[in-house]
């Protein structure tokens, strides 16, 4: 796994926006049915509520009609005991049959409109028709039952008039109602027709977009992934064998160039060219090792700088005839580095020493590793000839040493610093912080990572 594998969960702004757009479409679209549905839930009200309101009025009105029709059947008896003794069971129905009107209207759905003519007219029924039955039964007590008769006809028909008048009125209330509700169900129909299979087949495209620019940009992150391991390569190249054979040609042309006439002298350059030759073969070598540092760096990283240090002391005294003395410190207890860190790490540290070695001439050369709690720190010191300023901030012309120790620690989100003074040695440190370098740690581990981590591992 390597640093560019992580970026793959960075889609990027594009694939951000779509992703963005596909929530919004689906809950919008989403949010336009439900909105349907509830203006059909609406109107299904509208109607339930004016029907409701008709089967109202209609009972009233058989309800007043029947009142009527008892009164009259008993004036028409002219039997005085019966009229007295129903009078009270009339009037006790009429109550009752307000009563539940009035619970009818009033569990109405909200959207319902009671017609205005209703509450007067109910006012009017459980005002007068009781006072007219008491006046019923005086005059029958008295045996005038002309005056009943007519006091049927004068006063009861007006309410039943009214009544008549509302139950139309509502009739007609209910007939507009129920065309209304009926044209806008329809509406509502067509759109929820448009409204599904349209925000399904955008949401399909949008979707389908997204798998495509997700592909894609996971295409071209394995793409640079390629182009930078290639070119980080070359660098490497560049900076061993091609360099390091570059000065050899000119070599080569001096000891052409003093044969045959002077053998001894073209036989001392062919010398120095052989062991610049080998150094270079040397160089190769790192730089292969350095392409699979990866198989060879373990958990126990101060074994391994050990390990390092030790073969690099090697090397130089068996070039110069000496070592620099060698050391490695642990601070804090050990830490398991996620491996990803662990190799760019290891590679850092494996090209300051390789400077230290070569170039300081020191007489020691220290690595500190220490396990803190919120951070890792290596430092790397010598107490050799330091570097010139111009090398410590640009490198030395055709050699990125430096730099690509500089492009690694930035790429997994580190901080490299490196102090040196003519005489004085020079010392590079290398921070990162815990959440980061450590495996395991708590916390969004890679969120410092940048999208070209990828371009050193």
């Amino acid at each position: 796994m390597k640093p560019s594998d992580i970026d793959h969960l960075n889609v990027g702004t594009r694939l951000t926006v779509t992703f963005a757009l596909l929530i919004v479409l689906i809950l919008g679209g989403n949010a336009l049915v439900i909105w349907q549905f509830n203006l059909a839930r609406t109107q299904t009200h509208l109607l339930a509520g004016a029907n409701q309101q008709v089967i109202v009025v209609l009972q009233l009105q058989v309800n007043l009609l029947s009142f009527h029709q008892r009164l009259d059947d008993l004036a028409r008896s002219r039997d005085f005991q019966r009229l007295v003794g129903e009078a009270e069971p009339l009037r006790t129905a009429l109550r009752e049959q307000t009563q539940r009107t009035r619970s009818a209207l009033a569990s109405l759905p909200p959207e319902t409109g009671v017609d205005p003519a209703f509450w007067p007219t109910l006012e009017a029924i459980e005002i007068m028709l009781p006072s007219q039955l008491d006046a019923i039964t005086k005059l029958a007590r008295a045996s005038d039952w002309a005056a009943v008769q007519l006091r049927l006809g004068n006063q009861l028909k007006p309410v039943e008039t009214q009544t008549a008048i509302l139950v139309d009125s509502v009739d007609r209330q209910a007939s507009r109602d129920l065309r209304q509700a009926v044209e806008q169900m329809r509406t509502v129909q067509r759109r929820i027709l448009i409204l599904v299979p349209a925000t399904a087949i955008c949401s399909f495209l949008i979707a389908a977009f997204f798998g495509w620019s997700i592909a894609r940009r996971i295409w071209e992150l394995r793409l640079d992934e390629r182009v930078t391991e290639r070119m980080r390569i070359a660098r490497d190249l560049h900076d061993t064998l091609l360099q390091s054979f570059h000065g050899l040609l000119p070599r080569f042309q001096a000891a052409h160039n003093l044969l045959p006439g002077r053998a001894v002298d073209a036989r001392q350059v062919l010398q120095t060219a052989l062991d610049d030759a080998a150094h270079a073969i040397t160089e190769a070598r790192d730089a292969v090792q350095d392409l699979r540092s990866s198989t060879v760096v373990t958990n126990d990283f101060a074994s391994a700088i050990e390990t390092l240090g030790e073969e690099l002391a090697g090397r130089q005294r068996a070039s110069n005839g000496y070592a620099s003395a060698f050391s490695v410190v642990v601070e804090g207890p050990p830490q398991a580095l996620h491996p990803i860190l662990r190799d760019e790490i290891y590679r850092i540290a494996r090209e300051a020493l390789r400077n230290a070695f070569r170039h300081a001439q020191a007489r020691r050369i220290e690595v500190e590793i220490t396990y803190a709690t919120r951070q890792f720190r290596l430092r790397v010191r010598d107490d050799g000839t330091g570097m010139d300023p111009s090398v410590l901030h640009q490198g030395r012309a055709g050699h990125w040493g430096i730099g690509g120790m500089r492009e690694r620690s930035k790429g997994i989100g580190g901080q490299l610093e490196v102090w040196s003074e003519g005489g004085a040695g020079t010392e590079i440190a290398l921070t990162i912080p815990a959440s980061v370098a450590y495996d395991g740690h708590d916390g969004r581990r890679f969120r410092m990572f940048k999208s070209k981590a990828g371009a050193n591992s």
